[in-house]
């Protein structure tokens, strides 16, 4: 049997190895949270897709990752806050609406990207996001110890940063192997 997780559609995107700050205010994802946690499990962190009707649940792209809360706070506002990790790819194959609103699913497990075997192919992306990350103590603190050496990890925190549409994200995630993406990245970097 597939898993059946919840999901969350955001502007932002998370994926494996990447953290990710939310606020969280609406009912239905505060019990999300409250669930992924009492239970030990994760939530699934989809993109938002402006254009899919709500009704039909075409508002989240099929391509979203499986993330854990590893850590919470509840803030001066009194909204929750939390951090979350990406921990793998997968694909929605359905999705219902629960009473409160939560949408949840059935999803597919993704096969994990191969790496390139010539690691000069990171360059000079690696070199920007080391960059990225000393200009931005936002996006550093959220990490404890970067992998600017993992190619997938830097393929991915880019995939992250990148101000391109969601569908274009969405077309590099479906690929088996990460080397288009590593090609588009290169050509934008350069």
């Amino acid at each position: 049997m597939k898993p059946i997780i919840p999901f969350f559609p955001l502007s932002a995107h998370v994926l494996p190895g990447g953290r990710l700050q939310l606020r969280i205010f609406e009912p239905r994802y505060v019990r999300m949270v409250k669930e992924a946690c009492a239970n030990d499990t994760g939530i699934g962190i989809c993109m938002f897709n402006a254009k899919g009707a709500k009704e039909t649940n075409e508002h989240i792209f099929p391509i979203g990752t499986y993330a854990k809360v590893v850590d919470f706070d509840l803030l001066p506002d009194g909204m929750l806050g939390i951090t979350v990790e990406g921990k793998q790819c997968f694909q929605i194959l359905s999705v219902e609406t629960e009473a409160d609103g939560l949408r949840v699913g059935q999803i597919e497990w993704l096969t994990e990207w191969t790496l390139p075997e010539d690691q000069q192919l990171l360059s000079p992306i690696n070199e920007r996001l080391v960059e990225i990350f000393e200009k931005y103590h936002e996006l550093k603190n959220l990490y404890e110890t970067p992998h600017f050496d993992d190619p997938i990890w830097v393929i991915y925190r880019w995939l992250e940063l990148i101000p391109v549409n969601a569908e274009q994200k969405q077309q590099l995630l479906k690929d088996k192997d990460c080397m288009k993406a590593l090609s588009f990245l290169t050509q934008l970097v350069e």
